[in-house]
């Protein structure tokens, strides 16, 4: 039970720390390429500091991989869905606290094609990297997996986020959005669907590529 709690604490605080710099990149409008870097940067750090307790997920699709691949029992899949979501909503009450109103509100309205082939494409490709180079075998043991995760999403923001989608990537992230009111809820909802069922396919490409 103690080592499952510190799976649990090491999700909540990566998630945290991941939606905390979301919502500080985005409500305080830092400029340039600035916000894709430092999330990437965060996420990175994160994978790094706790991959080796909890897995490093932080995201509730990358946490559904994982059962799917077999690398997480199913039986743990709530329990860390629930440290991510609450990571996630305590980063952006307190973002709220900080930034009231908030000082940015998203007005723009996502094509829903758009924003689901662009959060399917990047949350499959950051659960495949996170499998491929996590969980496999053939990897055990590497140090190079935290860049390869942290880099996806900062690849994914610049190239989709923003532009078609939220560059989200994450329905914890997705959520927090939610909370510190810089997304409709509609548009959560189609985020979440499409994170979701991102990291599922990725799960199933994954067994293909390493069945024997």
């Amino acid at each position: 039970m103690r080592e499952n709690c510190k799976k649990y604490l090491v999700e909540f605080i990566g998630t945290f720390f991941l939606v905390f710099t979301v919502g500080c990149c985005v409500l305080f409008d830092i400029p340039g390429v600035i916000p894709a870097i430092a999330i990437g940067m965060v996420l990175m750090v994160m994978v790094y500091a706790g991959g080796h307790v909890s897995g490093g997920h932080y995201n509730p699709a990358v946490s559904l991989a994982a059962v799917v691949r077999g690398a997480l029992p199913a039986k743990e899949l709530l329990p860390y869905w629930v440290a991510q979501i609450l990571g996630s909503v305590a980063a952006a009450f307190l973002i709220l606290q900080m930034v009231t109103p908030p000082a940015y509100s998203s007005t723009v309205n996502y094509e829903s094609t758009g924003l689901i082939i662009g959060e399917f494409l990047f949350t499959f490709a950051l659960c495949y990297v996170v499998l491929l180079t996590a969980t496999s075998p053939e990897t055990e043991g590497n140090s190079y997996y935290g860049l390869a995760i942290g880099s996806t999403v900062m690849v994914g923001i610049f190239a989709v986020g923003s532009a078609i989608c939220y560059g989200a990537f994450n329905p914890a992230v997705a959520l927090g959005l939610g909370t510190m009111q810089i997304a409709d809820w509609q548009s959560i909802l189609l985020t979440v669907l499409a994170n979701l069922l991102g990291g599922f396919v990725a799960a199933f490409i994954y067994k293909f590529i390493k069945c024997n």
